[in-house]
């Protein structure tokens, strides 16, 4: 009783600031270590190529964040602690906010601002074009991601348009396993929890799918 009284004040009180403090440190990390380079006081911080660097940073942490999104369902129905569900929309907002910093350093810091080559890339360059539709594809998640639109899209419609989140989530990965070079470690872990997380969503479809035709037998 006391651990269930302390997991219901812990979501009530702590969950959501808690949260977004997590949420907010990669991209805090980040600004430190830019100031660091910026005022000579570790000039080397990010390697030789912290333009690199910072490419790879902001496109693991979005791909990282994006699978907590993805995880969360799982976690809720596995422990059975429904409360953790109310941060899934700010988890998913996060998500597309780093994806869209991973975009725009990309744009900004490697092609000078310049769309014309940004297009170009997404044309000749497959993990660029993978990595900007599954940005595309998170935009009108992020755009309805408030209380509001679900009421006017209604629940169903909704719930719908948000089961874009797996299409994306798997041309993310697939993005980051086709940027390096050689097989890496966090992009192969990557696509190691995706799969993890799709099956097991396909295993809960299955299942009640499954008790609907028990029922009629």
């Amino acid at each position: 009783m006391a651990g269930n009284a302390l997991l219901r004040t812990f979501a009530k009180t702590w969950m959501k600031p808690l949260t977004l403090v997590a949420l907010i440190a990669p991209f805090a990390y980040l600004a430190f270590l830019w100031t660091m380079m910026l005022t000579n006081t570790e000039p080397y911080i990010m390697g030789f190529n912290p333009v690199q660097w910072t490419h790879r940073y902001l496109g693991d942490t979005a791909i990282r964040v994006l699978l907590v999104t993805l995880a969360i369902s799982p976690i809720r129905d596995i422990t059975g602690w429904a409360p953790i569900a109310l941060i899934r929309r700010r988890v998913g907002l996060a998500a597309f906010f780093y994806a869209f910093l991973h975009m725009l350093a990309y744009l900004g810091l490697d092609r000078n601002w310049s769309l014309q080559l940004l297009w170009e890339d997404v044309v000749i360059r497959t993990y660029i074009m993978l990595g900007m539709a599954a940005l595309v594809l998170m935009i009108p998640l992020a755009i309805t991601s408030t209380n509001g639109m679900i009421r006017r899209l209604g629940r169903k419609t909704w719930d719908r348009l948000h089961w874009l989140i797996y299409p994306l989530a798997i041309l993310a990965v697939a993005h980051n396993l086709l940027m390096v070079k050689i097989v890496e470690g966090d992009p192969t872990i990557h696509a190691v929890i995706l799969a993890v997380l799709l099956l097991w969503r396909v295993g809960r479809w299955g299942m009640k799918r499954l008790k609907p035709a028990e029922a009629a037998v």
